[in-house]
C-alpha cells in the first residue's frame, strides 16, 4: 500500500477480486486481463493447485487504480472435501472488500446440476448473509473454454441456474423477500480456450480489459457501489475484516467503517501532533517564551499549525 501510495487516492480506487474451481485458469487470466504476474500453472507438470491463500497486486496501467486479488481454487484435492472452511472465509473476505468479482466457471459445467460453480454460489450466496448492510458488488461470469454455442444461448440457463440458488439459499427473515439485484450487478463474458485459441482469448481479454478503466465512474463496472471505505484506511480496514472473519463471526460492515473512521482520525491526529512537536521553529519559539514575550506569537503558531495540518 505504501508502494504505490494508496492512500493518496481517496475514494478513487476499485477492488477486483476473482474465484472459481481450481486449475480453471483464473491466474492466467489476471496476468493477461491486468498485466500483474501471479504465479500461473504449468499445464506440463500436472493439474495441482497453484495459488494458496489470498494474494494482491496493482493493475499496471489501469485508472482508477485497482488492486487486484487472486483467491486461492475451490474444490482442491490438496484441502480435501471436509476442509471448506477457507473457501468460505476467502468467499467473504472477497465480497466484503471488493467492488468487483469474477467468477471463473468452465463453459461445459453450465447447466450441470453437480458442476464446481453450484458449491462456490451457494457458498457466496451464503456469506453474503453474514454482511449487515452488504455493499452493490458487480459479479462477472467469465466463462472459459467456450463451445460453438453462442452466449445467447448460454447466459439464459446461467442466469437461471444463479436464480435458482438464490432463491434456495436460506435468507434471515429481513431479506426473505429481497431480489438477487439489491446485492448484486450479474454481468456474463464468455472467453475462447486459452490453449487451443490463443490469439482469440487474448483478443477478447483485451476487449474486456478496456471495461476496467473508469471503472467506478456512473454507468461503469462499479459506478453504484455502497459503503466505500476511503484508501487511507483500506489496510487496516481489511485487516480487521479477515480478524473478524476468522473468527467466524457476522460482519457488521456499518458498524465496521464507523470503528475504521474512528481509528484513521486518531492515527492521522497523532501524525499530526508528532510533526508539530518536531517542528523546529516550535522548538525555537518554546525556548524563547522561557525568557520572556514572543512578538507575534499569535502570527507564528498559526504558521506552525497551519503548515502542519496542511502537511
Amino acid at each position: 500500500m505504501k508502494k504505490v501510495r494508496l492512500k493518496e487516492c481517496g475514494l478513487s480506487y476499485a477492488v477486483v477480486s476473482i474465484m472459481g474451481p481450481q486449475s480453471s485458469g483464473k491466474s492466467t487470466l489476471l496476468n493477461h486481463l491486468f498485466r500483474t504476474n501471479f504465479r500461473e500453472m504449468d499445464a506440463y507438470r500436472g493439474r495441482s493447485q497453484t495459488t494458496k491463500g489470498v494474494w494482491l497486486a496493482i493493475a499496471a496501467g489501469i485508472e482508477p487504480l485497482t488492486l487486484v486479488m487472486d483467491l486461492e481454487g475451490t474444490d482442491g484435492r490438496e484441502r480435501g472435501e471436509d476442509d471448506t472452511a477457507f473457501e468460505k472465509q476467502s468467499a467473504l473476505f472477497a465480497l466484503a472488500v471488493s467492488d468487483i468479482v469474477l467468477i471463473n466457471m468452465w463453459c461445459h459445467d453450465i447447466g450441470r446440476e453437480q458442476a464446481a460453480n453450484k458449491p462456490l454460489l451457494k457458498t457466496v450466496f451464503q456469506v453474503m448473509m453474514r454482511l449487515f448492510s452488504p455493499r452493490k458488488t458487480t459479479l462477472i461470469f467469465v466463462i472459459r473454454d467456450k463451445t460453438r454455442t453462442p452466449l445467447e444461448a448460454l447466459e439464459p440457463v446461467l442466469r437461471e441456474d444463479i436464480q435458482k440458488i438464490w432463491d434456495n439459499v436460506p435468507k434471515p427473515p429481513a431479506h426473505k423477500e429481497t431480489p438477487l439485484s439489491e446485492f448484486f450487478n450479474v454481468e456474463v463474458v464468455a472467453l475462447s480456450s486459452y490453449e487451443e485459441k490463443e490469439e482469440q482469448f487474448k483478443e477478447q481479454v483485451a476487449s474486456l480489459r478496456e471495461r476496467f478503466f473508469h471503472s467506478i465512474a456512473p454507468g461503469g463496472l462499479a459506478g453504484d457501489r455502497r459503503g466505500v471505505v476511503p484508501a487511507s484506511g483500506f489496510s487496516f480496514s481489511a485487516q480487521q475484516i479477515w480478524k473478524v472473519i476468522k473468527e467466524n463471526k457476522d460482519l457488521d460492515l456499518p458498524a465496521h467503517k464507523v470503528m475504521v473512521a474512528t481509528v484513521r482520525c486518531e492515527e492521522i491526529a497523532d501524525e499530526k501532533f508528532s510533526s508539530f512537536t518536531a517542528n523546529e521553529e516550535w522548538h525555537q519559539i518554546e525556548e524563547a517564551v522561557q525568557s520572556g514575550l514572543v512578538p507575534g506569537f499569535g502570527r507564528k503558531l498559526s504558521a506552525i499549525l497551519n503548515s502542519c495540518l496542511a502537511g
